[in-house]
């Protein structure tokens, strides 16, 4: 049993090195579904942090008028959180809109100077509103313009933000549908490719296995060395496609890192780093093997 598996592997390879060109091809093509369930399983822990991200950035917000008691704030802000639709509200003072708007503006001094000329803060305390979906933010801006807040309310940004909260919901909610819709396609597509890689292949040794048949060689024996051939390209694949993830993660990780400070993808990367080449093995290995035997059933006549 043994020495017949050797036999096998040894007749794969060299079927896998008659032809440099084709095979490369081969793992080429390959590389495309890997690095997609890649990227699928890269973006589905560290993407995570980029869509939280966008996400905190979609809120409304309710400004009062100047000469509002922070207690008819408050009293606002209990309401509002009793509302099953709100997810967090956050208030923000006059001082701390100024102390904000200072230090995102502090190297500006066209911007400093004119605001040290004035004598009061032209700027107004708010709730900062954040809610679980795009489509809850129109019931929140109803309930804030009820007529009992009125007097107490100076305006509601909903309606100048709404286009931009509805893509920043509809974006993070497509993702995940995007990454495994292009993962099963591409995978289609790989396993089509190497099968009609291995058909060639099977064309190409038609009068050797005719040969093999005649001496009573077995099915396994003239199939396996086809279904080794399909490994062995889906191992290079993974190989490639692990170096190339790993060159990427560490030359995007320090860019990446300035947009988005709590995403770190090369840690990530090197801590899951086993994981990962196991995933690319199992797909590469799984999609040469697959496509093989279907190219093997369809078309070797034995």
């Amino acid at each position: 049993m043994f020495v017949l598996l050797k036999r096998i592997i040894k007749s794969g390879w060299t079927s896998f090195s008659r032809d440099p060109g084709l095979m490369l091809g081969t793992i080429f093509i390959m590389l495309i579904p890997i690095a997609s369930i890649t990227l699928f399983f890269l973006v589905k822990d560290t993407g995570q942090s980029l869509i939280s991200s966008l996400e905190e950035k979609a809120d409304i917000s309710v400004y009062f008028k100047s000469d509002i008691q922070e207690t008819d704030i408050f009293n606002i802000k209990e309401q509002l959180l009793k509302i099953a639709e709100v997810k967090e509200v956050k208030y923000i003072s006059k001082d701390l809109a100024l102390n904000e708007f200072i230090q995102r503006h502090e190297h500006d001094p066209v911007l400093m100077e004119s605001l040290e000329e004035l004598e009061t803060t032209p700027f107004l305390a708010l709730l900062n509103i954040k809610a679980f979906e795009a489509s809850q933010y129109e019931l929140i801006s109803g309930f804030l313009e009820k007529q009992e807040f009125e007097n107490l309310i100076e305006k509601i940004d909903f309606y100048q933000r709404k286009t931009v909260i509805e893509k920043i919901f509809l974006l993070a909610s497509t993702t995940n549908k995007v990454g495994i819709g292009l993962s099963i396609v591409l995978a289609i597509v790989a396993v089509l490719v190497v099968f009609n890689t291995i058909r060639l292949a099977i064309i190409h040794r038609e009068e050797e296995i005719k040969v093999q048949r005649l001496v009573g060689a077995s099915n396994w024996f003239i199939r396996g060395p086809f279904l080794v051939q399909g490994a062995i390209s889906g191992i290079f694949a993974s190989i490639f496609c692990f170096l190339i993830f790993a060159a990427l993660c560490w030359f995007l990780s320090p860019k990446l890192a300035i947009l988005f400070s709590d995403l770190n993808i090369w840690n990530y990367f090197s801590s899951n780093c086993l994981f990962i080449i196991l995933i690319q093995l199992v797909t590469g290995v799984g999609l040469g093997i697959i496509s093989s035997a279907i190219a093997i059933r369809k078309h070797l006549k034995i």
